[in-house]
């Protein structure tokens, strides 16, 4: 008859056959000062419009809290350490740069499909219950990622691994076997402060703490209307999230490229020209975007961010295309091309091309129209 430790080495053999670069175990519950710090930063409003952050709070706050049976939290890490500086596209500004997570397949679909794999074997094997959770439930993952030993959460607040450095996505079974945990790894980030340095929206009010109503992944994500004007000039032409934190970190000297083939970046997502994403409709959206995490946003989320990245472009070729969307159905995107193109275009042509507009009934853009003109101009 197999031990519990057998059965353990056997899923890590199980993981590492199914594409999964690191698996650890540790058991289904948190510190109180994990729980504190979730509360702390809710009280601070750091979770922005994120709702489902506080609503879910007491489920969220320690695995047990969510399902009282588990017993021990097995994690799963992906690497998906792209093959190129990210830090390198931003200053290509007539292109838009996307998060390195976003330039293939959306990583839920990779992952969840082996976890259940791997969920059916242990569930098998130990006759016990399981749950596959792939972040898209109340269950803190970094926490319980950092609690294992697959690496520690950074002053940025990601996880971060000797190993793999920044880049892994992060998966868990909670079941209700007991297994021999792994030992937690230490702080490795010292006084460096690298990440909180290069945000280009100080989104971190002090180490190990992100308010979200500042960042660009959470702006250009999870933010539904306009983006505050004070933070259009500094996504530059970043479309989607943002690796800034991430990509500085100097542990990814240690990083190695992803070898999973769907989360290795497709080429036309690596740095696409602003020109081309500007002229998509729905269907194309839809379309170019297919299997993509970006899809998630619609297109007219997506396209308010193009638009603010073409106003970070300093290209006057843009103006034709960004023009076109003062006509756009969603008042949003409306907003953000009056916004691009009192970027481009110069004061003459922007107050002659407001005068014309001055019958516009629409209160959110008449509302960008003022507000263009407190902002300098090229």
């Amino acid at each position: 008859m197999r031990s519990v430790s057998d059965h353990k080495q056997a899923i890590i053999r199980k993981a590492r056959a199914l594409g999964f670069d690191t698996c650890r175990f540790t058991a289904a519950t948190l510190p109180a000062t994990t729980q504190s710090r979730l509360n702390e930063a809710i009280e601070l409003g750091h979770h922005a419009t994120m709702d489902w952050l506080e609503q879910t709070y007491e489920r969220r706050r320690s695995p047990e809290s969510m399902w009282p049976e588990a017993e021990t939290a097995i994690l799963f890490g992906m690497n998906y350490g792209p093959d190129t500086d990210p830090m390198k596209m931003l200053g290509a500004k007539t292109k838009g740069n996307i998060s390195v997570y976003a330039r293939n397949r959306d990583y839920h679909e990779v992952i969840k499909g082996r976890l259940k794999q791997i969920a059916q074997f242990v569930a098998s094997a130990m006759q016990a219950d399981v749950k596959v959770f792939v972040d898209t439930a109340p269950l803190l993952e970094k926490p319980l990622a950092a609690q294992a030993g697959m690496g520690w959460q950074g002053k940025h607040t990601n996880l971060v691994s000797r190993e793999f450095g920044s880049w892994l996505f992060i998966g868990a079974i909670l079941t209700s076997a007991r297994f021999e945990t792994d030992a937690s790894e230490i702080d490795h980030c010292g006084s460096c402060r690298t990440c909180l340095d290069i945000c280009p929206t100080d989104a971190f009010p002090a180490p190990y703490q992100l308010d979200a109503r500042r960042c660009i992944s959470y702006l250009t994500i999870e933010h539904k209307g306009p983006i505050p004007i004070d933070f259009r000039e500094a996504m530059g032409n970043r479309i989607f999230g943002c690796d800034d934190c991430l990509a500085v970190c100097p542990w990814n000297k240690f990083a190695a490229t992803a070898s999973e083939a769907k989360l290795i970046a497709r080429e036309d997502l690596q740095s696409p020209f602003l020109a081309e994403l500007l002229h998509l409709d729905d269907a194309a959206f839809r379309s170019f975007f297919s299997g993509s995490p970006v899809k998630r946003i619609g297109r007219n989320r997506f396209m308010r961010n193009v638009l603010i990245a073409a106003g970070n472009s300093d290209d006057p070729a843009l103006i034709e295309p960004v023009t076109k969307h003062l006509a756009d159905e969603d008042p949003v995107v409306r907003g953000a091309a009056v916004w691009a193109l009192s970027q481009l275009e110069d004061n003459e042509a922007f107050d002659q091309r407001r005068r014309l507009a001055a019958r516009e009934h629409d209160p959110l853009v008449i509302e960008e129209w003022q507000a263009c003109l407190l902002q300098p101009q090229v």
